[in-house]
C-alpha cells in the first residue's frame, strides 16, 4: 500500500529535525532550564523561607514553552525548503502546497507534544510525581496543542515573509526572548511588575498557555484560565488564516 502523501512529509520533516544538534536545542535546553532554573531558583526560595515548591511551580511552565520550540521548527523548515530550493522541487512531485502545509503544521504539533512527554518525564524523575488523571493530562496536552498550532502559525508567518537568513534569524531569537521571558514560564504575574511587562503577560498567548497546563497539572484550573484558552483558540485560528494566506502567495524558492 503506498504511503499517504502527508505522513510522508510528516516522517521527512521530523527526520530532518532529529538529528543532535537540533535534539540538544529543542528538548536539552528546556530540560535544562528546568533543572538549573529549578534548583537554583528554590534554592533562593528555600533561603528565604517560601518552602520547596518552586520546582512544582516551573515544571508545567518548562512544558509550555515546548510550543514555542515545537513553532520554530515549523517557521524553519519553510525558510530553510524555501531558501535551498527544497519546496519547489516537493511541489514538482506528488506534493501539493497545501499537504506541506498540512506536514509542517502537524511536525510542530508532534515535537510540541513529544517535548512536553517527555518534560514530564524528566519533572516525574526530579518531584517523583506527576498529574495521571485523564482530564487533567487532556486539558495539558489539549493546551499544548493549541500553543504549537498558534506558534507554528506565527513562524510560519514570519518565514512567508523574511527572505533573509540573518533578518529570519533576529526576529525569531527576539520572539523566543521576549514570549518566553514576559509569561508566566518562570513566574507569576505580579502587580510590582512596571505596567509595560504586565501588559506583555496579559497579551502573551504563551501565558494562556502556561496558565492552563499549570492549573491541569496543580489542580487548580479557575474560570480564567478557560477564558485565556478560548482566546487563545480565536488567536490560534486567525493566525493560522493569516498565516495560510501568506504561504500560499509565497515563491517557492528564492533562487
Amino acid at each position: 500500500m503506498r504511503t499517504p502523501n502527508l505522513i510522508r512529509l510528516v516522517y521527512r520533516n521530523i527526520l530532518v529535525n532529529t538529528d543532535p544538534g537540533s535534539l540538544v536545542i529543542l528538548i536539552g535546553l528546556p530540560a535544562l532550564y528546568l533543572v538549573f532554573f529549578g534548583f537554583g531558583f528554590q534554592a533562593v526560595a528555600s533561603a528565604g523561607g517560601a518552602g520547596n515548591s518552586y520546582l512544582t511551580y516551573l515544571t508545567p511552565g518548562i512544558m509550555s514553552f515546548q510550543v514555542v520550540m515545537a513553532g520554530t521548527v515549523g517557521g524553519s523548515m519553510l525558510w530553510a525548503d524555501r531558501r535551498w530550493g527544497m519546496l519547489s522541487q516537493l511541489l514538482m512531485g506528488p506534493f501539493t502546497r497545501l499537504q506541506y502545509l498540512f506536514g509542517i503544521m502537524l511536525t510542530s504539533i508532534l515535537f510540541g507534544l513529544g517535548g512536553a512527554a517527555v518534560m514530564l518525564g524528566v519533572a516525574y524523575a526530579l518531584l517523583g510525581t506527576i498529574p495521571v488523571q485523564p482530564l487533567a493530562l487532556g486539558i495539558i496536552f489539549g493546551s499544548i496543542t493549541a500553543g504549537s498550532i498558534f506558534f507554528g502559525g506565527l513562524m510560519l508567518y514570519i518565514s512567508a515573509l523574511v527572505k533573509s537568513n540573518t533578518a529570519y534569524n533576529s526576529i525569531q531569537i527576539l520572539l523566543l526572548f521576549v514570549v518566553n521571558f514576559a509569561s508566566t514560564v518562570f513566574y507569576p504575574l505580579s502587580s510590582s511588575l512596571p505596567i509595560v511587562l504586565r501588559v506583555l503577560f496579559q497579551v502573551n498567548p504563551l501565558t494562556y498557555v502556561a496558565d492552563a497546563v499549570r492549573g491541569a497539572y496543580s489542580g487548580t484550573l479557575t474560570a480564567m484560565d478557560v477564558y485565556q484558552m478560548l482566546v487563545l483558540l480565536a488567536e490560534m485560528a486567525a493566525i493560522l488564516f493569516v498565516a495560510t494566506r501568506a504561504y500560499m502567495r509565497s515563491d517557492v524558492s528564492y533562487e
